[in-house]
Protein backbone atom coordinates (compact mmCIF):
# COMPACT_ATOMS: atom_id res chain seq x y z
CA UNK A 1 0.00 0.00 0.00
CA UNK A 2 1.45 3.37 -1.09
CA UNK A 3 1.84 5.64 1.90
CA UNK A 4 -0.18 9.15 1.52
CA UNK A 5 -0.07 11.42 3.96
CA UNK A 6 -1.85 14.86 2.24
CA UNK A 7 -5.84 14.33 1.17
CA UNK A 8 -8.78 16.46 0.28
CA UNK A 9 -12.07 15.32 1.15
CA UNK A 10 -15.87 16.46 0.97
CA UNK A 11 -17.76 16.01 4.49
CA UNK A 12 -21.33 16.12 4.92
CA UNK A 13 -23.60 15.63 7.60
CA UNK A 14 -26.92 13.65 7.15
CA UNK A 15 -30.04 16.02 7.20
CA UNK A 16 -32.30 16.05 10.04
CA UNK A 17 -35.96 14.13 9.39
CA UNK A 18 -38.79 15.93 8.78
CA UNK A 19 -42.08 16.25 11.62
CA UNK A 20 -45.09 14.27 10.63
CA UNK A 21 -48.44 15.77 10.19
CA UNK A 22 -51.29 12.75 11.35
CA UNK A 23 -54.10 12.41 13.18
CA UNK A 24 -55.77 9.91 15.50
CA UNK A 25 -58.43 7.84 13.40
CA UNK A 26 -60.11 5.33 16.04
CA UNK A 27 -63.37 3.76 16.09
CA UNK A 28 -65.35 4.96 18.61
CA UNK A 29 -62.90 7.61 19.73
CA UNK A 30 -64.44 11.17 18.13
CA UNK A 31 -61.52 13.24 18.78
CA UNK A 32 -58.73 11.39 18.44
CA UNK A 33 -56.42 14.49 18.28
CA UNK A 34 -52.68 14.80 16.67
CA UNK A 35 -50.21 12.32 16.61
CA UNK A 36 -47.49 12.72 14.39
CA UNK A 37 -44.37 11.88 16.13
CA UNK A 38 -40.95 13.96 15.77
CA UNK A 39 -38.00 12.83 13.49
CA UNK A 40 -34.70 11.77 14.15
CA UNK A 41 -31.56 13.72 13.75
CA UNK A 42 -28.95 13.30 10.84
CA UNK A 43 -25.66 11.21 11.70
CA UNK A 44 -22.39 12.96 12.39
CA UNK A 45 -19.17 13.00 10.58
CA UNK A 46 -16.02 12.36 12.91
CA UNK A 47 -12.12 12.24 12.13
CA UNK A 48 -10.81 9.38 14.73
CA UNK A 49 -7.12 8.67 15.30
CA UNK A 50 -6.84 4.89 15.64
CA UNK A 51 -3.50 3.41 16.72
CA UNK A 52 -1.96 0.96 14.06
CA UNK A 53 -3.35 2.93 11.32
CA UNK A 54 -0.11 4.78 9.35
CA UNK A 55 -1.49 6.23 6.35
CA UNK A 56 -3.96 7.86 4.74
CA UNK A 57 -4.03 5.79 1.46
CA UNK A 58 -7.84 4.62 2.37
CA UNK A 59 -9.10 8.06 1.59
CA UNK A 60 -7.40 8.55 -1.58
CA UNK A 61 -10.02 6.34 -3.78
CA UNK A 62 -13.27 8.00 -1.81
CA UNK A 63 -13.54 11.97 -1.86
CA UNK A 64 -17.57 12.18 -0.30
CA UNK A 65 -17.98 11.21 2.82
CA UNK A 66 -21.72 11.81 3.92
CA UNK A 67 -23.16 10.39 7.06
CA UNK A 68 -26.83 9.36 7.32
CA UNK A 69 -29.98 11.29 7.19
CA UNK A 70 -32.56 11.01 10.11
CA UNK A 71 -35.66 8.97 10.08
CA UNK A 72 -38.93 11.29 9.14
CA UNK A 73 -41.85 11.31 12.20
CA UNK A 74 -44.41 8.65 11.85
CA UNK A 75 -47.59 8.90 13.01
CA UNK A 76 -49.05 6.88 16.19
CA UNK A 77 -46.08 9.34 17.88
CA UNK A 78 -43.41 7.26 16.71
CA UNK A 79 -40.15 9.43 16.42
CA UNK A 80 -37.74 8.55 13.16
CA UNK A 81 -34.53 7.02 14.23
CA UNK A 82 -31.59 8.80 14.54
CA UNK A 83 -29.02 8.47 12.04
CA UNK A 84 -25.50 6.50 13.14
CA UNK A 85 -22.57 8.42 13.49
CA UNK A 86 -20.27 8.14 10.16
CA UNK A 87 -16.44 7.77 11.35
CA UNK A 88 -13.29 8.09 9.68
CA UNK A 89 -10.05 6.73 10.67
CA UNK A 90 -7.12 8.27 10.44
CA UNK A 91 -3.20 7.67 12.02
CA UNK A 92 -2.31 9.66 15.13
CA UNK A 93 -0.56 12.46 14.12
CA UNK A 94 -2.96 13.55 11.71
CA UNK A 95 -3.91 17.78 11.46
CA UNK A 96 -7.44 18.58 10.25
CA UNK A 97 -7.88 21.58 8.23
CA UNK A 98 -10.42 23.64 6.75
CA UNK A 99 -9.90 23.95 2.55
CA UNK A 100 -11.61 27.25 1.93
CA UNK A 101 -10.33 29.31 5.49
CA UNK A 102 -6.95 27.40 5.76
CA UNK A 103 -7.12 27.58 9.81
CA UNK A 104 -6.63 24.37 11.57
CA UNK A 105 -9.37 22.44 13.02
CA UNK A 106 -7.93 19.91 14.93
CA UNK A 107 -4.97 17.84 15.60
CA UNK A 108 -5.30 14.27 16.53
CA UNK A 109 -2.14 13.45 17.92
CA UNK A 110 -3.03 10.47 20.22
CA UNK A 111 -4.86 7.04 19.36
CA UNK A 112 -8.35 7.91 20.50
CA UNK A 113 -8.66 11.61 20.06
CA UNK A 114 -12.12 12.75 17.67
CA UNK A 115 -13.55 15.59 16.50
CA UNK A 116 -17.01 16.26 14.94
CA UNK A 117 -16.36 17.72 11.20
CA UNK A 118 -19.65 18.02 10.03
CA UNK A 119 -22.34 18.44 12.09
CA UNK A 120 -25.46 16.60 11.79
CA UNK A 121 -29.15 18.11 11.30
CA UNK A 122 -31.27 18.43 13.57
CA UNK A 123 -35.01 16.15 13.34
CA UNK A 124 -38.29 18.63 12.92
CA UNK A 125 -41.18 18.13 14.94
CA UNK A 126 -44.39 16.95 14.62
CA UNK A 127 -47.49 18.29 15.19
CA UNK A 128 -48.08 16.45 18.02
CA UNK A 129 -45.96 19.31 20.01
CA UNK A 130 -47.76 21.65 18.24
CA UNK A 131 -50.89 20.96 20.03
CA UNK A 132 -52.30 23.55 23.01
CA UNK A 133 -55.54 24.36 25.18
CA UNK A 134 -56.07 27.33 21.62
CA UNK A 135 -54.35 25.05 19.00
CA UNK A 136 -56.24 21.17 18.85
CA UNK A 137 -55.48 20.29 15.30
CA UNK A 138 -52.64 21.76 14.75
CA UNK A 139 -51.35 20.91 10.89
CA UNK A 140 -47.45 22.47 11.82
CA UNK A 141 -44.78 20.52 11.31
CA UNK A 142 -41.18 21.36 11.19
CA UNK A 143 -38.67 20.21 8.49
CA UNK A 144 -35.04 18.49 9.45
CA UNK A 145 -32.25 21.44 9.16
CA UNK A 146 -29.48 20.39 6.79
CA UNK A 147 -26.08 18.82 7.50
CA UNK A 148 -22.86 20.63 8.04
CA UNK A 149 -20.79 20.32 4.90
CA UNK A 150 -17.33 21.40 4.37
CA UNK A 151 -14.28 20.58 2.45
CA UNK A 152 -11.32 19.33 4.81
CA UNK A 153 -7.26 18.92 4.36
CA UNK A 154 -6.00 16.02 6.09
CA UNK A 155 -2.75 15.95 6.85
CA UNK A 156 -0.35 13.24 8.25
CA UNK A 157 2.48 14.44 10.25
CA UNK A 158 5.14 11.40 11.08
CA UNK A 159 4.73 11.16 15.19
CA UNK A 160 8.55 9.42 16.09
CA UNK A 161 10.75 10.07 19.06
CA UNK A 162 14.11 10.32 16.69
CA UNK A 163 14.27 12.05 13.31
CA UNK A 164 17.10 10.98 10.90
CA UNK A 165 17.99 14.02 8.45
CA UNK A 166 20.37 14.46 6.26
CA UNK A 167 21.24 15.43 2.43
CA UNK A 168 19.85 12.33 0.36
CA UNK A 169 22.50 9.59 -0.23
CA UNK A 170 24.15 9.86 3.86
CA UNK A 171 22.63 6.95 4.93
CA UNK A 172 19.71 6.87 6.55
CA UNK A 173 17.62 4.16 5.50
CA UNK A 174 20.85 1.62 5.26
CA UNK A 175 20.87 3.09 9.56
CA UNK A 176 17.04 2.13 10.00
CA UNK A 177 17.26 -1.26 8.51
CA UNK A 178 20.45 -1.84 10.96
CA UNK A 179 18.93 -0.40 14.16
CA UNK A 180 15.42 -1.89 13.56
CA UNK A 181 13.50 -4.11 11.89
CA UNK A 182 11.89 -1.83 9.24
CA UNK A 183 13.16 -2.62 5.39
CA UNK A 184 12.78 0.64 3.63
CA UNK A 185 14.19 1.09 -0.09
CA UNK A 186 18.42 1.38 0.14
CA UNK A 187 19.71 2.55 -3.59
CA UNK A 188 22.90 4.53 -4.47
CA UNK A 189 20.85 7.47 -5.63
CA UNK A 190 19.47 10.67 -4.33
CA UNK A 191 15.90 10.90 -3.00
CA UNK A 192 15.44 6.63 -3.16
CA UNK A 193 13.50 7.58 -0.01
CA UNK A 194 10.16 9.14 -0.62
CA UNK A 195 7.88 9.28 2.28
CA UNK A 196 9.03 8.72 5.90
CA UNK A 197 9.55 4.59 7.05
CA UNK A 198 9.02 4.29 10.74
CA UNK A 199 11.41 1.22 13.35
CA UNK A 200 10.86 0.58 16.96
CA UNK A 201 14.50 -0.05 18.27
CA UNK A 202 14.54 -1.98 21.24
CA UNK A 203 17.02 -2.48 24.02
CA UNK A 204 17.24 -5.60 25.80
CA UNK A 205 13.71 -7.24 24.29
CA UNK A 206 12.01 -4.07 25.48
CA UNK A 207 10.64 -0.82 23.33
CA UNK A 208 13.52 2.02 23.62
CA UNK A 209 12.39 4.52 20.76
CA UNK A 210 10.56 5.22 17.66
CA UNK A 211 13.14 5.99 14.76
CA UNK A 212 11.83 7.76 11.70
CA UNK A 213 13.80 7.80 8.16
CA UNK A 214 13.25 10.97 7.01
CA UNK A 215 13.42 12.22 3.24
CA UNK A 216 16.26 13.96 2.63
CA UNK A 217 15.96 17.59 1.58
CA UNK A 218 17.79 20.23 -0.45
CA UNK A 219 19.13 24.01 -0.54
CA UNK A 220 15.80 25.66 -0.74
CA UNK A 221 13.34 23.28 0.71
CA UNK A 222 11.61 25.64 2.88
CA UNK A 223 10.34 27.31 -0.03
CA UNK A 224 8.96 23.92 -1.32
CA UNK A 225 12.48 22.42 -3.01
CA UNK A 226 13.04 18.99 -4.21
CA UNK A 227 10.42 17.14 -0.88
CA UNK A 228 10.94 20.52 0.73
CA UNK A 229 7.40 20.79 3.05
CA UNK A 230 6.87 17.09 2.35
CA UNK A 231 9.85 16.87 4.12
CA UNK A 232 10.01 19.31 7.05
CA UNK A 233 6.59 19.03 8.47
CA UNK A 234 7.14 15.57 9.46
CA UNK A 235 10.36 16.45 11.22
CA UNK A 236 8.12 18.61 13.55
CA UNK A 237 7.13 15.88 15.12
CA UNK A 238 9.91 14.29 16.41
CA UNK A 239 11.75 14.72 19.89
CA UNK A 240 15.18 14.43 19.14
CA UNK A 241 16.79 14.59 15.93
CA UNK A 242 19.63 12.53 14.56
CA UNK A 243 21.86 14.47 11.32
CA UNK A 244 24.05 11.93 9.61
CA UNK A 245 26.83 13.99 7.50
CA UNK A 246 28.21 11.91 4.38
CA UNK A 247 32.08 12.11 4.66
CA UNK A 248 32.62 12.18 1.28
CA UNK A 249 29.68 13.04 -0.76
CA UNK A 250 29.07 11.61 -4.61
CA UNK A 251 28.89 15.54 -6.24
CA UNK A 252 32.76 16.26 -4.33
CA UNK A 253 30.68 19.12 -1.44
CA UNK A 254 31.96 19.74 1.37
CA UNK A 255 30.83 18.16 4.67
CA UNK A 256 30.58 20.91 6.80
CA UNK A 257 28.82 22.93 4.39
CA UNK A 258 26.26 20.59 3.81
CA UNK A 259 25.42 20.55 7.17
CA UNK A 260 25.27 23.94 7.71
CA UNK A 261 23.02 23.67 5.02
CA UNK A 262 20.68 21.43 6.28
CA UNK A 263 20.97 23.74 9.93
CA UNK A 264 19.54 27.13 7.60
CA UNK A 265 16.75 24.89 5.77
CA UNK A 266 15.43 23.91 9.62
CA UNK A 267 16.04 27.82 10.43
CA UNK A 268 13.91 29.39 7.31
CA UNK A 269 11.40 27.02 7.80
CA UNK A 270 10.21 27.06 11.57
CA UNK A 271 12.91 28.36 14.66
CA UNK A 272 11.59 25.81 16.61
CA UNK A 273 13.05 22.89 14.69
CA UNK A 274 16.23 24.15 14.79
CA UNK A 275 15.70 24.19 19.09
CA UNK A 276 15.40 20.57 19.05
CA UNK A 277 17.95 18.17 20.95
CA UNK A 278 20.46 17.07 18.23
CA UNK A 279 23.48 14.30 17.83
CA UNK A 280 25.21 15.02 14.70
CA UNK A 281 27.07 11.33 13.61
CA UNK A 282 29.68 10.99 10.54
CA UNK A 283 28.20 7.93 8.66
CA UNK A 284 30.33 5.29 6.06
CA UNK A 285 33.09 5.95 8.74
CA UNK A 286 34.60 2.27 7.00
CA UNK A 287 35.80 4.46 4.47
CA UNK A 288 39.21 5.98 4.85
CA UNK A 289 39.67 9.33 5.94
CA UNK A 290 36.40 10.13 7.75
CA UNK A 291 38.14 10.24 11.31
CA UNK A 292 39.69 13.37 9.55
CA UNK A 293 36.25 14.43 8.57
CA UNK A 294 34.54 14.06 11.83
CA UNK A 295 37.76 16.09 13.76
CA UNK A 296 37.28 19.00 11.18
CA UNK A 297 33.41 18.91 12.22
CA UNK A 298 34.34 18.74 15.85
CA UNK A 299 36.77 21.30 15.41
CA UNK A 300 34.54 24.07 13.19
CA UNK A 301 31.01 23.03 14.81
CA UNK A 302 32.19 23.17 18.39
CA UNK A 303 29.81 20.04 19.23
CA UNK A 304 30.80 16.25 20.20
CA UNK A 305 30.20 14.26 16.53
CA UNK A 306 30.03 10.75 16.77
CA UNK A 307 32.03 8.09 13.94
CA UNK A 308 29.31 5.15 13.01
CA UNK A 309 28.95 2.70 10.37
CA UNK A 310 25.98 0.94 9.59
CA UNK A 311 27.81 -1.44 7.48
CA UNK A 312 30.42 -2.57 10.39
CA UNK A 313 28.09 -1.40 13.39
CA UNK A 314 30.63 0.84 14.80
CA UNK A 315 29.60 3.42 16.71
CA UNK A 316 25.58 2.50 17.10
CA UNK A 317 25.76 1.37 20.45
CA UNK A 318 27.22 4.49 21.08
CA UNK A 319 24.19 6.27 18.98
CA UNK A 320 21.58 4.35 20.78
CA UNK A 321 22.99 5.40 24.09
CA UNK A 322 23.18 9.20 23.19
CA UNK A 323 19.51 8.91 21.68
CA UNK A 324 18.21 7.18 24.83
CA UNK A 325 19.42 9.66 27.12
CA UNK A 326 18.50 12.59 25.55
CA UNK A 327 15.19 11.01 25.73
CA UNK A 328 15.15 10.61 29.12
CA UNK A 329 16.56 14.31 30.00
CA UNK A 330 13.33 15.41 27.65
CA UNK A 331 11.10 13.20 29.85
CA UNK A 332 12.07 14.99 33.24
CA UNK A 333 11.75 18.03 31.91
CA UNK A 334 8.47 17.55 30.49
CA UNK A 335 7.09 15.67 33.56
CA UNK A 336 4.80 17.63 35.89
CA UNK A 337 5.59 18.52 39.10
CA UNK A 338 5.16 16.14 41.91
CA UNK A 339 2.42 16.67 44.24
CA UNK A 340 2.47 18.81 47.57
CA UNK A 341 2.07 16.75 50.33
CA UNK A 342 1.40 18.54 53.60
CA UNK A 343 3.27 17.54 56.85
CA UNK A 344 0.96 15.84 59.58
CA UNK A 345 -0.76 17.97 62.01
CA UNK A 346 0.11 21.36 60.17
CA UNK A 347 -3.18 23.68 59.27
CA UNK A 348 -4.40 25.29 56.55
CA UNK A 349 -2.93 29.11 56.55
CA UNK A 350 -5.75 31.48 55.66
CA UNK A 351 -4.95 34.57 53.66
CA UNK A 352 -6.74 37.78 54.17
Amino acid sequence: MAFVDRVEIFVRGGDGGNGCVSFRREKYVPKGGPDGGDAGDGGDVIIRAVAGCDSLADLVNRKFWKAEHGGHGQPANCHGRKADDLIIQVPPGTVVRDRERGHVLRDLVQAGEQFVVAVGGRGGRGNKSFASATNRAPRQFQKGTPGEERWIVLELKVIADVGLIGLPNAGKSTLLSRLSRATPEIADYPFTTKYPNLGLVTIGGERAFILADLPGLIEGAHQGVGLGHEFLRHVERTRVLVHLVEPFPLDGSDPVANYRSIRRELELYREALAEKPEIVAVSKSELTGSDEVRQRLRDELGVPVLGISAVTGAGLAELVRQVVAKLSEIKQTQAPPPPRVRPPHQRDEILL
